[in-house]
């Protein structure tokens, strides 16, 4: 790994000063660590909160950790170290970790399954008691959680890293079992229990799907794609669109299976809640102003949000919601704006559909998950120091949190070192004064070959190479995305080193 890694950076030095024009001591400087960390979050602006998470605990407890994602194995590393006298249980059905991140690649051709698993016993660190099992109730008054098959586990603190789950129900018609079948398709379908990524292989055939009919078809007569957002929470929000541009992309001739330009013969429809492709102005502007601009047969569906699919017609069903002018206000001299929606149903030859989301059921049914709003269902965190708003020794990491940013991997990362310091200070009888300033990351690839790295935070753009554009489509993050960061995740990030 180590070999074939350092060959890897290599190329990319080489390739960043080809393509980037950077000198040799620039482009070193930006493989360094903050350059080949960032989209796992391990950015120059994280060095603060890094610092923070130097505390830890020498008293006796018991830490329960519920999830053995992404999160719950980078906390039990982390926990693992600053608190070494405590009995750390990780409660977790599955046999096998999946690199989600992997998919969108294994989508475009670039992965295999093979690629993005690892089983999850070379990632739980040594001395976490590992459950094999899955947590049906909390009881937070009480202290304890209750698993399907070995009963009560009492805890004196709780780390909740459960995930979230998939809804593909909530649309008529459209169940996990239609993925790959009929013209439908959806990177997100995994199942880490059974060791499957479906979401990445069937649309990676799919992508050769669309392209081959489209050989066949004309710009006089061409094939309907719909990609799709719901109007959910998701993890990775920009994983819509990053399918949406590779598929297209790929028609272009570029990607592994090359060939003529075929991407007129195609008319694409982007389907989502909003009118905005993305919530942060200055990326917004490049994917309006720039991206889709660029490929020609892309047209954004605004509030168009799918409720029902007819797998067999091949009609997909929206909800639109659109205004009106109504009466005329002479005191404020403006008409008043009336809300209306529609059924509109769309014909089509292939159509990705991305999941509504939702926060998994035991947290949902339990006092942890927010009961009301529009974050109801989901862990009831604060958006600083993730502890629970109501149980002091309960903390949460990664997508389960019920906060406004930060369902990325490279968010739970910085969510990482926030909970190890927050929770070990509650362990110490002090306050929580870690804080999580909402940083999430979306490595948004924009055709083959470039990706435009969107980090944000609470506050707005938070990008760690300010001297580069953050909103400009770049190889060199493309690169580090393909061939650094799946190592860094598995031999650093699972550790709890980054």
């Amino acid at each position: 790994m180590n070999k074939k890694l350092l060959r890897q950076s290599g190329e990319v030095l080489e390739e960043l000063m080809k393509k980037e024009g950077m000198s040799r001591r620039d482009a070193l400087k930006l493989m360094g660590l903050g350059g080949a960390a960032t989209m796992m979050g391990t950015a120059p602006a994280m060095a603060a909160t890094d610092a923070v998470a130097g505390g830890g605990s020498d008293k006796k407890a018991k830490i329960v950790i519920v999830g053995g994602g992404a999160g719950g194995i980078m906390a039990a590393a982390r926990l693992r170290r600053a608190a070494p006298n405590t009995e750390i249980t990780l409660i977790a059905p599955n046999d096998i970790h999946l690199y989600q991140p992997g998919q969108v690649f294994m989508a475009a051709g670039l992965y295999t399954a093979a690629d993005i698993k690892k089983p999850n016993r070379e990632l739980v660190p040594d001395g976490v008691k590992w459950i094999k099992d899955s947590v049906e109730t909390f009881d937070p008054d009480n202290n304890r959680v209750e698993t399907a098959a070995n009963g009560k586990v009492d805890y004196d603190f709780l780390v909740v890293a459960t995930g979230l789950q998939y809804d593909y129900e909530r649309i008529e018609g459209m169940s996990a079992e239609l993925v790959g079948q009929k013209g439908i398709s959806s990177v997100y379908l995994n199942d880490p229990v059974a060791g499957t990524a479906k979401g990445g292989t069937a649309t990676w055939e799919w992508f050769k799907q669309l392209r081959a009919a489209a050989e066949k078809a004309s710009p006089s007569n061409p094939l309907t794609a719909i990609y799709t957002q719901p109007d959910t929470p998701i993890k990775c929000g920009g994983a819509p669109q990053k399918i949406l541009y590779l598929s297209d992309d790929l028609l272009r001739g570029n990607g592994p299976l090359g060939g003529a330009d075929v991407h007129q013969n195609v008319k694409s429809y982007f389907c989502k809640k909003g009118t905005k492709l993305f919530g942060v102005p200055i990326y917004n502007k490049t994917l309006m102003d720039e991206v889709t601009p660029m490929y020609g047969n892309i047209t954004d569906k605004w509030n168009h949000v799918l409720r029902k699919i007819d797998a067999d017609k091949k009609v997909a069903t929206f909800e639109h919601t659109y205004q009106i002018k109504g009466e005329w206000d002479p005191d404020l001299e403006e008409y008043d704006m009336i809300t209306k929606t529609e059924t509109v149903e769309m014909a089509y030859d292939f159509i990705h559909v991305v999941p509504p989301m939702k926060a998994v059921d035991a947290v949902a049914n339990s006092p942890l998950g927010w009961q009301k709003g529009t974050a109801k269902g989901w862990l009831a965190c604060d958006r600083y120091t993730l502890q629970h708003m109501k149980y002091e020794n309960v903390f949460g990491i990664g997508d389960i949190l019920g906060i406004p940013k930060g369902k990325t991997g490279g968010s739970a990362r910085h969510h990482g070192p926030i909970i190890q310091d927050n929770l070990t200070a509650v362990m110490e009888g002090r306050e929580p004064t870690a804080k999580f300033d909402g940083y999430t990351v979306c490595p948004l690839k924009t055709q083959y070959g470039k990706i435009m790295l969107a980090e944000f935070n609470y506050d707005g753009p938070a990008p760690s190479f300010p001297f580069l554009d953050p909103s400009e489509p770049r190889w060199i993050w493309w690169a580090f995305d393909l061939y650094m960061l799946k190592p860094m995740y598995w031999y650093l990030m699972m550790r709890g080193l980054m």
